[in-house]
């Protein structure tokens, strides 16, 4: 069976002729909002896009106090399509996700929403609620009052969506609850229940990329520090090679304004390699292994790195050459335990971090290394 909202604190009241201060804000004249449902914004970037949920938040208690607590959903929210008595939306007309004007959902940038493509813009949110499963609807209307208008033709997308239990909510809300690089959910809260979703971006890389290129091509295309930033986020994401060599390659020419250094020159001979030019990556490598700028540290980072892409012949000869270059200065005998751990010599990195733990410089370095002995001792792996 269909219901039929309350009609109260409604913007058309005026419009009828009712002069009271329950009814709120007349165009063009700021007012308190109606009901008390107070306006609310939240925003979460995704990488570099900007996702906004812009809405009126109605509380558990109403505006006479009276507790709603058990009588929110199915009641107040009708389940299924409900009939307003208002508007152009007839029999058929879904909750508009919070109080008052359009609930907007904004993004900058195409989206995926549940697995279903979004294109960048602004859409009226609206819910059909169910005990069991909601529809969320986002249509391409986002400037109308609430549901009263709605039109299933301008649905821009509809996908299922799954209510759990949540911790109370007095003020209905819009969270984000997860945040990752490429996706984020967010859920609507409000009583007992939550109603999430996720919001993927599809290619966050790229669009990363994008937005370099764009800054690339004003003023922090003429600074090797931002320059060398580039490349090195396309050479760790393995993505925009090619113009990324022309980036590393300024940065690390002092020629042309670049900085000659360690880490400039590693990031080159990376990306050159990671481009098929072996020969020249082995040339630039080998300068930056010797570069004054290289000090025990940088080294025992760059043999970690190496380490951690699984190029453990080429983290042994880092760690060794700097174990010779530093004298055995720390924390070059760390770096020669993790060398030789990863290669399957565990006799030889005991060793090593025995001579470590006898050179560590604080107390959190040498319990950092007795747990390693231990471990090692035990034929454990250090990871």
């Amino acid at each position: 069976m269909r219901q039929q909202f309350r009609l109260h604190a409604l913007v058309i009241g005026v419009g009828m002729g009712i002069a009271s201060t329950a009814f709120a804000q007349v165009p063009g004249l700021t007012m308190p909002p109606s009901g008390d449902n107070q306006h609310a914004v939240v925003t979460q970037y995704i990488g570099p896009v900007a996702v906004t949920l812009d809405y009126r938040s109605p509380n558990v208690h109403g505006p006479n106090g009276e507790d709603r607590t058990g009588k929110i959903w199915g009641s107040l929210v009708p389940y299924g399509m409900a009939t307003l008595g208002f508007g152009t939306c007839g029999t058929d007309c879904p909750w508009r996700g919070g109080a008052n004007e359009n609930t907007v959902f904004a993004v900058s940038h195409d989206v995926e929403i549940e697995g279903q493509r979004l294109p960048a813009g602004r859409y009226g949110v609206h819910f059909i609620p169910g005990p069991e499963t909601w529809t969320l609807i986002l249509s391409k209307n986002a400037t109308s009052w609430g549901s009263f208008f709605y039109d299933a033709k301008e649905d821009q997308l509809r996908v299922v969506l799954k209510p759990a239990k949540a911790e109370y909510a007095e003020f209905l809300t819009y969270e984000f609850t997860d945040r990752q690089p490429d996706r984020a959910t967010v859920a609507l809260k409000w009583e007992h229940l939550q109603v999430p979703w996720t919001i993927r971006v599809p290619d966050v890389t790229s669009l990363w990329v994008e937005a370099m290129r764009r800054d690339m091509r004003n003023a922090p295309g003429f600074s090797w520090v931002h320059q060398q930033a580039a490349a090195q986020y396309c050479l760790q994401n393995k993505v925009n090679l090619e113009e990324a060599v022309g980036w590393a390659r300024q940065a690390a020419t002092p020629q042309v304004g670049g900085q000659e250094t360690f880490s400039t020159l590693i990031t080159l001979a990376g990306l050159l390699e990671a481009t098929g030019k072996v020969g020249e990556a082995g040339t630039l490598t080998a300068r930056a292994l010797n570069h004054p700028t290289a000090d025990g540290i940088t080294l025992h980072q760059y043999g970690r790195q190496l380490l951690a892409q699984k190029r453990l012949a080429d983290a042994m000869t880092v760690f060794e050459t700097n174990a010779r270059r530093q004298n055995g200065a720390w924390p070059t005998e760390v770096g020669l335990m993790r060398g030789h751990a990863a290669l399957g010599r565990p006799k030889e990195a005991l060793d090593h971090a025995r001579k470590a733990l006898a050179q560590a410089p604080d107390e959190l370095n040498k319990r950092n290394l007795e747990a390693i002995i231990a471990r090692l001792e035990a034929g454990q792996p250090i990871g």
